[in-house]
């Protein structure tokens, strides 16, 4: 008599599971297609990475090349190359995070699935 009362829930359960999982993958797929630019000195130096963060190309606009001071060149790209990540994590953040928030409600997640 109770034996057959927990099957839809586990089932729609199941069903909630791996729609979040499409969603996850979709959403992963969007981010590594997407590109994020950072710069440094009022965009005499740039940095485009992907929505996960790989530096993608890197622009440096010669007025700022000056080989008695390396160091500052090599600071400016460090600069644009942190910011262009920065971007890309709260873009990550921002793709990611609702995603995120619905597994909280599942309980701790299920065992076996990969969330």
């Amino acid at each position: 008599m109770g034996a057959g009362g927990g099957q839809p829930n586990m089932q729609a359960l199941l069903k909630q599971a791996q729609k979040m999982q499409q969603d996850m993958t979709a959403a992963q797929e969007q981010l590594a297609a997407a590109q994020v630019e950072g710069s440094a000195a009022n965009g005499l130096v740039t940095a485009t990475v992907s929505g996960s963060g790989e530096l993608l190309a890197l622009t440096v606009k010669p007025e700022v090349v000056d080989p008695e001071d390396v160091d500052t060149l090599v600071d400016l790209v460090l600069f644009a190359v942190q910011d262009a990540q920065t971007r890309a994590g709260e873009l990550t953040e921002q793709t990611m995070g609702p995603l995120s928030a619905g597994l909280g409600g599942m309980g701790g997640g299920i065992p076996g699935l990969p969330f």
